[in-house]
């Protein structure tokens, strides 16, 4: 009603807003829903980094290098990402991998 008021008032053809089809605005995916495919050693590799004070102690604890266990964390942090839940801090890893069952606050 307004929008038509307002259209007469400037002497501009009043259009009434089209209705979107059903389903034309997708509700956004619940994020805890969507889970990246994460490898067997991407998980053990994540893992050993939470409980680790650092990437060295993390890498010799799984017999791998500093590299790849930079390289690991990348590639998981792009999986995350990729599907629309970021964490970029060692902290938003972690509730990412309690949120999808990777771990338990029990285990810590």
């Amino acid at each position: 009603m307004l929008e038509h008021t307002l259209a007469t008032a400037v002497h501009h053809r009043f259009r009434r807003p089209v209705q979107p089809a059903s389903g034309a605005f997708p509700t956004p995916p619940d994020p805890h829903r969507r889970k990246p495919t994460l490898s067997a050693r991407e998980i053990e590799v994540m893992l050993a980094w939470f409980a680790s004070d650092s990437k060295t102690v993390a890498a010799r604890s799984v017999f791998i290098s500093v590299g790849t266990i930079n390289t690991h964390i990348t590639r998981i942090r792009q999986k995350y990402a990729a599907v629309g839940r970021n964490a970029p801090t060692k902290a938003a890893l972690f509730a990412r991998a309690l949120q999808d069952g990777h771990t338990q606050l029990s285990d810590w």
